[in-house]
């Protein structure tokens, strides 16, 4: 048997405006310890075989940050504490079910348009 691949990526938007950037933040002095949290949180549980907690770039969400994105499955969640990390982590990640009053709501993430409709859209390619 291989080395198996993760169940579920985690990936926690570590996008800080400057100073005076109009753009909101999903880091700030009083969350910026939320992506150590999540990470302490894998690796109590045990998880770290299966569940890759990975620190990205803005999402393009920030008016909701702090933001998480969980796949599979496009889970964003937003309004991020330590305590939506534990619920998410017991809930979502161990028991598979994906907590609906911490997700983003539906108008401000539509479904997904492919690569070519985003081209026509923009009026490039055929």
């Amino acid at each position: 048997m291989g080395f198996p691949q993760p169940a579920f990526y985690l990936f926690k938007c570590q996008f800080q405006a400057p100073a005076g950037h109009p753009k909101p933040s999903c880091v700030n002095a009083s969350n910026a310890d939320l992506f150590g949290y999540l990470s302490q949180k894998v690796m109590q549980k045990g998880l770290m075989a299966t569940v890759m907690p990975v620190q990205t770039a803005c999402l393009n969400r920030c008016q909701m940050g702090p933001v998480m994105l969980v796949e599979p499955g496009h889970h964003l969640y937003v309004g991020l504490t330590r305590e939506k990390i534990d619920r998410i982590i017991d809930e979502h990640i161990i028991e598979g079910n994906p907590i609906e009053e911490f997700l983003i709501p539906e108008e401000f993430w539509d479904k997904a348009i492919t690569p070519k409709e985003a081209m026509k859209m923009a009026g490039i390619g055929a």
